[in-house]
């Protein structure tokens, strides 16, 4: 996925500030949270608008829809190709320009156990900076917000599983371990006004419990949401999720979080994902993560494919006349050319259908 889909930076027991803190808040937790001073403020979103199923019932869709490209990070995390911090910066800058205005750029992790992302400090260092465009980072633990303080970033993110199963063996830890770590990255950030945002994963399927309660993924994120999170992205890890178990996931989430603070993070693996985002915007879900040219997978669930690919949903998104502020044929050329650096082939079935015109 997402944020969580990834070889752990946990695995040992010593505790503290180290790469190898362990682990999440529990249930009783309650945080006391108040705004940030000084925070970025995301695009403003535009209101709904009516169109009408085959049926002629009235439905709504939201006239505009934020993106977050996650392909830097969450889609480069696990290639087994060293990447090179010149090849990331100007996938980066390819991004910025082709207009988007979220862009995960890298990891605060330790390069030990996720060694793509060992660069993220000069990543962030030689990109170029675009007015208005978040530049964002995973911060799991102090040590990784410190850090990622030092090379300038302005808003992080945190991850949570919503299975015990998958957080033991992604995270080594339980849940509400995993969450008591997270306490001290909101503290900071709150002393520093940078904004948090929280992942979820396995919120529509585990590879190891299989289907998961909404009841379940709704308690995690409320969690999240109320140590301070401003949005919780919802990740569908391994691709299972269909639209109506995404419609009653959503439903189920939205009786403790408002909609506007909640995004849609789908995997592809079943080729559910774009059927799985246009339920979201029924739903009045308005911001969604992906990945150009379809980049990333998870480790710890066999057959997952990669995020669904940025081109693909803003090809969809077009067509039923939502503004993105994004330029399609940009993004594809940003995909492409990670993927010849990569020597992989584009997941991106849009990509593929226009370079072969």
């Amino acid at each position: 996925m997402e944020s969580s889909c990834r070889p752990c930076w946990a695995r040992s027991p010593s505790a503290g500030n180290s790469w190898s803190s362990n682990c999440w808040i529990s249930s009783r937790c309650s945080w006391n949270w108040t705004p940030l001073k000084n925070a970025a403020v995301p695009n403003s979103i535009k209101p709904l608008h009516s169109h009408t199923d085959s049926e002629g019932a009235a439905m709504s869709l939201p006239q505009q829809v934020n993106i977050v490209e996650v392909g830097p990070r969450d889609g480069l995390q696990n290639e087994a190709r060293s990447i090179s911090v010149e090849d990331k910066v100007r996938l980066v800058d390819d991004l910025t320009n082709a207009g988007l205005t979220h862009i995960e750029v890298g990891s605060f992790v330790s390069a030990k156990w996720v060694p793509q992302m060992a660069g993220s400090a000069q990543v962030f260092e030689r990109i170029k900076r675009s007015d208005g465009v978040i530049y964002s980072a995973l911060a799991p633990n102090l040590r990784g917000f410190e850090d990622a303080l030092a090379a300038g970033v302005r808003e992080v993110a945190v991850f949570a599983a919503a299975t015990e199963g998958f957080s033991r063996r992604n995270l080594n830890c339980s849940i509400s371990e995993s969450l008591e770590r997270f306490a001290p990255v909101m503290a900071a950030a709150r002393l520093h006004g940078m904004r948090v945002r929280g992942y979820v994963s396995c919120v529509l399927g585990c590879p190891y419990e299989g289907s998961v309660p909404p009841a379940q993924v709704a308690a995690v994120a409320n969690e999240l949401h109320a140590m301070g999170c401003y949005e919780i992205s919802l990740g569908d890890t391994i691709g299972t999720g269909t639209p109506g178990a995404t419609r009653a996931l959503i439903n189920a989430v939205a009786d403790q979080i408002p909609r506007g603070k909640l995004a849609g993070h789908f995997h592809d693996t079943y080729g559910q994902a774009l059927v799985n985002i246009y339920a979201s915007l029924e739903e009045g879900i308005q911001v969604f993560d992906s990945s150009t040219a379809g980049l990333g997978g998870c480790p710890y669930a066999k057959g997952a494919s990669g995020n669904v690919a940025t081109e693909d949903v803003l090809y969809m998104l077009q067509g039923l006349g939502i503004e993105t502020g994004v330029d399609l044929n940009k993004v594809i050329d940003a995909g492409q050319r990670i993927c010849d650096v990569l020597q992989r082939s584009n997941g991106s079935r849009v990509a593929k259908a226009r370079m072969a015109q």
